[in-house]
């Protein structure tokens, strides 16, 4: 190649980037509308929102850089769709979410090496020593990532595909914890391991179409022990392409990378908010001012559907929103019939972040509370700390969103699902909610149980 020509093409290569990095910039500025333009949807715009609107927003973009520029279904690697450096969708304190790319024409190897998982099988836990999480599972889907489009139109039916899934109810592991799951379009002849088919027929709808194949895998570690519960480190290998190198970066495959990048992040603050209004009706603006999430209360618990943005499919959901004053408290109780595999109580912030909680007790499961020798369920939410085991921090914040799950390895009968119900108080009046039974939590104790909650985040979300 000549200079000149070489010259020529380096410019049409400066061009192309610099095209697609001013439509990239286009799409973040249109993201950061949404913190404070009405027409977004944002709550209500106090110093704290507002400063939390950038950091929900710099979340996204944290992620966006990921998925952009680093999934690649040929060399895959799991990675966290939410950790505590990107919190959306009201998530759970207690899950990683973990995801990577897949070509579901193509097989891959899931492996990791789990600590002692007995506690999975209901078998006595481990005197000491560390443990697996409380729960995993694995899933297959097709279609965008919920809210990657910024329309509330990919809700649709249809829009998505599940294609399976395997928790820890059900997965095979060998006698050193050992943990392998094959994923491919067809299990291979004499095959009895973990597997799950990553290939579905043409819909019924449309007997003429194409096979339907996943676009990734994804899933949730979720934990319970919180001084002792390790993430389970898994790797993924795609085996037609083991042991070889991907393609160097160019020009037009980094140009739709960029864009891609700027979409995502527009797309997911513009859809949440629009969920949230409409769908969970935060702000009483439709369906005659009545709550999907009522405010002080829970709204029917249901399991994962578009009400709930998606979700885990085993699990079931009840929420709600706190709007408490300074000595205001919310007591609730939840009661169930089929004991669940894991169970809690989160609070999130109107962006959809969890509040801190590895310095804060903004979250319980059904490991860390206290319950009382009738088997309910009791916590209170409140802005100080009123002495009792099953205090829910709200970290200053006056209102945010109330979530509850209940997971199970299958759904119960929807006459069997939980129950739940709240009522405010005032914060003089809390130690009256909880039976005689309940303990009492010092100060110093309490600064115990931080410490705790502070060392296993880090672990959890170790960088190095």
């Amino acid at each position: 190649m000549t200079a000149a020509n070489q010259h020529s093409r380096n410019q049409q290569s400066r061009e192309l980037l610099r095209e697609a990095w001013d439509d990239f910039i286009d799409n973040i500025q249109s993201a950061r509308d949404a913190i404070d333009q009405s027409e977004y949807f944002p709550p209500d715009g106090d110093d704290r929102t507002l400063a939390e609107g950038y950091r929900y927003l710099a979340g996204f973009m944290h992620s966006a850089v990921e998925r952009a520029f680093h999934d690649d279904a040929n060399f895959p690697a799991f990675r966290n769709a939410i950790s505590v450096y990107n919190k959306s969708t009201i998530d759970n304190a207690d899950a990683i979410y973990f995801y990577a790319a897949i070509d579901g024409r193509q097989y891959y190897r899931v492996q990791a090496k789990l600590a002692d998982a007995q506690h999975w099988r209901g078998q006595e836990r481990a005197s000491s020593g560390a443990l697996a999480p409380q729960y995993l599972i694995f899933e297959l889907h097709s279609g965008p990532m919920a809210g990657d489009t910024g329309d509330l139109g990919e809700l649709t039916p249809g829009r998505r595909t599940g294609f399976g899934s395997l928790d820890s109810s059900v997965l095979q592991l060998g006698d050193d914890g050992q943990l392998e799951l094959l994923i491919g379009p067809e299990r291979p002849a004499g095959y009895s391991g973990n597997f799950i088919c990553s290939r579905k027929p043409p819909r019924a709808s449309d007997p003429d179409g194409d096979d339907r194949y996943a676009d990734f895998i994804s899933g949730r570690q979720l934990f319970y022990d919180w001084s002792r519960e390790e993430a389970a480190q898994l790797t993924i290998t795609a085996l037609h392409s083991e042991g070889r190198q991907p393609a160097p970066l160019d020009s037009v495959r980094a140009a739709r990378k960029l864009r891609k990048m700027g979409a995502i992040v527009r797309g997911q603050m513009h859809f949440w908010l629009a969920f949230y209004d409409r769908i969970l009706n935060s702000r009483g603006r439709h369906q005659e001012g009545r709550y999907a999430m009522p405010v002080n209360g829970y709204n029917r618990p249901n399991a994962a559907s578009g009400d709930t943005g998606g979700g885990m499919s085993t699990n079931i959901y009840a929420g709600g929103i706190f709007d408490l004053g300074e000595n205001d408290a919310l007591y609730i109780e939840a009661r169930y019939s089929v004991e669940p595999v894991y169970t809690s109580l989160h609070l999130s912030n109107l962006w959809g972040e969890s509040p801190d909680y590895a310095n804060h007790q903004s979250s319980l499961n059904g490991f860390q509370m206290a319950m009382g020798a009738d088997g309910v369920q009791r916590w209170v939410v409140a802005h100080s700390d009123p002495g009792v085991p099953n205090w829910i921090d709200t970290t200053g914040l006056r209102r945010g969103y109330l979530s509850n799950r209940w997971a199970y390895p299958e759904l119960p009968d929807e006459d069997q699902w939980p129950t739940i119900s709240a009522r405010k108080v005032a914060f003089s009046d809390i130690p009256g909610c909880f039976p005689a039974d309940t303990p009492s939590l010092t100060p110093a104790e309490r600064r115990t149980v931080i410490a705790e909650r502070q060392r296993h985040v880090q672990r959890r979300f170790r960088v190095f």
